[in-house]
């Protein structure tokens, strides 16, 4: 049975290989082969927010909530599988591994996301 498009899955259920503050390559669209950061990821949706990039013109309307009225440009979702991360060590646009590794002081097994270009892992950043 095929699911609808904008049927919502369960959070626990998705994963992406982008994450929040990642810097990643366009691999496809009219921004093809620019860089930007992540600024919202949307596991939900499969999407992606990049900084700066996919940019679409809104006509808003002065009303209650917006007092300025004009074009507004604004970034818009693009998909996950059309980004790359960037490797924070070597700087190239990579794929993304998954490694097992005891970290912390209980010295519990987590996953940490390696670069398939370099082998070292990427570094996570702080979330705001």
């Amino acid at each position: 049975m095929a699911e609808h498009p904008k049927e919502r899955k369960p959070l626990h259920l998705v994963k992406l290989h982008v994450h929040k503050g990642d810097t990643v390559l366009i691999l496809a669209g009219k921004d093809r082969g620019k860089t930007g950061k992540v600024l919202r990821a949307m596991p939900r949706e499969n999407r992606v927010i990049v900084e700066g990039l996919n940019i679409a013109k809104k006509h808003m309307r002065a009303g209650r909530g917006v007092l300025q009225s004009g074009i507004i440009e604004k970034a818009m979702p693009i998909h996950a599988s059309n980004v790359m991360v960037q490797c924070t060590e070597c700087g190239k646009p990579t794929r993304i591994a998954h490694e097992r590794v005891p970290m912390g002081v209980d010295q519990k097994v987590r996953t940490r996301r390696v670069c398939k270009q370099c082998g070292k892992p990427i570094q996570e950043h702080t979330r705001d």
